[in-house]
């Protein structure tokens, strides 16, 4: 059974992004071929990152699907060498059961679902069978109309509630509790308000959603509007602070696309929560 908690010693996991898609909003094209997407998760790896996280299916806001049969010939033979080669946990970052199955049996550890099991029923029950990790995020709509307009009475609330539920589906179809992660999905249908709002209560969140929390903020939209840096590359200090925050707010695990400065300033943290406890 996949177990979050045995992945690191530090105040928590890192996982690093491989996008093998043509759309990704932050690193385009860059990895759409095999061996540059390998070569990108085994850097991630020798980066830092606990986890290498996969994925074929772009979910930007605006981002159309991909059929099944395409997203499975985008990743399943990455998947299949990084888990040979990086020495790390494999994730795959889909919604949909027929590519996580072929992504578990290419030797993936871990599937990152951003529908929480909503857009497959197959999902939950293939997560359970596999014993493997999972990591269920929330979203408003789809990736094609989630930033028309998103409203919320109480972010915070809806979101704990949505996770709370998502996890509790999880749990009654098999999948061990340990092995889940709660995503609240910052940028998937939430303005920089909500944004905002969620990272400030990540403490309530994981209270509310009954699981340890991801917390996916890198290089996204909102970071560029607060730090004045509209190119996604320009973002990486704005995702690392969120890093940092998350962190020391009690968040288990964050995903990234830059991997080194998270690394070192988890170790850093680690050692001054150390200090601390002996002092």
């Amino acid at each position: 059974m996949f177990d979050w908690s045995e992945l690191a010693p530090r105040p928590g996991v890192i996982v690093g992004v491989v996008n093998v898609t043509p759309d990704s909003f932050s690193d385009g094209v860059r990895y759409l071929d095999h061996d540059a997407a390998v070569a990108h998760g085994l850097e991630l790896a020798a980066a830092g990152a606990d986890v290498v996280d996969v994925g074929g299916e772009s979910t930007r806001p605006g981002a159309g699907p991909v059929r099944a049969d395409e997203e499975r010939r985008r990743v399943v033979a990455v998947i299949r060498d990084l888990a040979r080669a990086s020495g790390v946990p494999v994730s795959v970052d889909t919604r949909k059961a027929a590519v996580a199955e072929a992504a578990l049996d290419a030797g993936a550890s871990v599937v990152n679902d951003v529908s929480a099991g909503l857009h497959d029923p197959a999902m939950l029950p293939l997560v359970a069978a596999a014993g493997s990790g999972y990591v269920a995020m929330h979203m408003k709509g789809t990736p094609a109309d989630m930033q028309d307009d998103p409203r919320y009475d109480d972010v915070v609330a809806e979101v704990g509630a949505f996770l709370a539920g998502r996890v509790d589906a999880a749990v009654a179809a098999g999948v061990a509790r340990p092995a889940i992660l709660a995503d609240p999905g910052i940028g998937f249908g939430k303005t920089v308000a909500h944004n905002l709002a969620l990272l400030a209560r990540l403490d309530v969140l994981a209270e509310r959603s009954g699981a340890r929390i991801l917390v996916g903020t890198s290089r996204k939209a909102f970071l560029g509007r607060i730090a004045g840096a509209p190119d996604p590359s320009d973002r990486d200090d704005a995702t690392l602070a969120t890093v940092v925050w998350a962190f020391d707010r009690g968040a288990a695990a964050v995903r990234v696309h830059s991997v080194a400065g998270a690394a070192t300033a988890a170790a850093l943290l680690g050692a001054l929560r150390a200090t601390g406890r002996a002092a």
